[in-house]
């Protein structure tokens, strides 16, 4: 069976920064991506449904696709079974959010057409990924859940180093390869998942939930609570809670991440710190990228949203809620403005715009520290957001 994973318009817009690089599906929450998750569960690959400047990267799928999904939606086994249950030319959905269609569908159709489909209520609780905070506030349970479906029935490499102390060592996970030095883990509050050749430095203290990604490092003394996903490939220092940093990023140094999402290809310079509550504990505002306004999150604990390839100086202090664009760099003194567009420079006094040239010139350059070959579809979804920033 043909299974897509779709792109929809209610939500989208709403996951800016991180949906202007890669579709709704490809973002990561818990251990993996809701992709990873759908696939795991189904067991066989899926395909994306996405925008036009993000097909480059992400192709279409060839041919008619059975099942279609709505690509916030985090599985679970109760909703994979009601989506198997669907007969064809029926639909399932909670209240006004569509799940899932079972059909016939051209992908090569610029919509997805349902009309004529018989709606299917689903009663039972479901993850949707609406905006960006709910990133970080359903990570623990999402890391719990992955653990499961990543473990289960298997077993962990061993610790074998006699200095690091472990608590709740049932719920702590070890891929191949992963290397510990006199590191504290406390699992007891919630699992612990170690991906293959991910190392621990000396002196860190972990507690779950946590996972750590594929050749990610923590570096010594790191101070790590509940909540922290790190994706593959990154080197992270210093505090971190409740947040969530995408692959290739880099938070090497000292500093405060509270209650964040850190896109892909970031860094994050030494000292830099987030706020995550208001002094007056008031409900956070951020910026919502349909009204191109601040909004209430409902959430008195919430820190910064950064999307792919943007920096920050060392030193830098951002303010509670802030949200950063796509390759932007940001420096100064004082605190930056709560909303910084994509391609911008700057801080606190000024910003202006990054050129498209000297920025693409840097994202070369740190995809080459990573061993990893740009594509002209990278540099296609950069020029496009450049563009539609520079229109604004």
């Amino acid at each position: 069976m043909n299974i897509a994973l779709a792109d929809l318009s209610q939500h989208r817009t709403k996951l800016f920064p991180f949906t202007l690089t890669r579709p709704v599906a490809d973002l990561r929450v818990g251990i993996l991506t809701i992709r990873e998750k759908w696939e795991k569960y189904f067991q066989q690959s899926v395909n994306f449904l996405t925008v036009p400047e993000l097909e480059g990267k992400y192709p279409k799928p060839k041919g008619e696709t059975q099942l279609i999904i709505n690509g916030a939606v985090c599985p679970d086994a109760g909703l994979l079974n009601a989506i198997q249950q669907l007969k064809d030319n029926e639909l399932l959905r909670q209240g006004e959010i569509f799940i899932a269609a079972k059909g016939l569908f051209d992908a090569q159709e610029p919509t997805i057409n349902l009309q004529g489909f018989n709606p299917v209520e689903y009663n039972t609780d479901c993850t949707v990924i609406n905006r960006s905070w709910d990133l970080f506030s359903n990570n623990k349970a999402q890391i719990q859940s992955d653990f499961e479906l990543l473990t289960s029935g298997r077993t962990s490499k061993k610790i074998t180093d006699p200095h690091t102390i472990v608590y709740g060592k049932d719920q702590v996970f070890l891929e191949e390869g992963v290397d510990i030095k006199a590191a504290i883990l406390n699992a007891e509050e919630g699992p612990i998942y170690l991906a293959k050749n991910s190392i621990i430095q000396e002196g860190a203290a972990i507690r779950g939930p946590f996972a750590l990604g594929e050749n990610s490092r923590i570096n010594m003394n790191a101070k790590i609570r509940e909540g922290v996903t790190i994706g593959p490939n990154c080197k992270i220092g210093g505090e971190v809670s409740n947040s969530i940093v995408y692959g290739n990023s880099n938070k090497a140094h000292d500093g405060y991440l509270g209650n964040a999402v850190v896109g892909e290809w970031c860094n994050l310079g030494a000292d830099t710190n987030n706020s995550n509550l208001k002094n007056n504990y008031d409900e956070v505002k951020a910026y919502d990228f349909e009204t191109n306004d601040f909004i209430k999150t409902g959430l008195q604990f919430c820190g910064l949203f950064m999307g792919d390839h943007s920096k920050t100086a060392i030193n830098t202090a951002l303010n509670t809620g802030t949200t950063i664009g796509v390759c932007s760099n940001v420096f100064g003194s004082g605190f930056p403005p709560a909303y910084i567009p994509s391609f911008s420079w700057g801080g606190e006094k000024k910003l202006v715009t990054y050129k498209f040239e000297k920025a693409i010139e840097t994202a070369r350059k740190v995809w080459a520290r990573k061993n990893i070959d740009q594509t002209e579809a990278d540099e296609k979804i950069l020029k496009t957001i450049f563009d539609r920033s520079i229109k604004k």
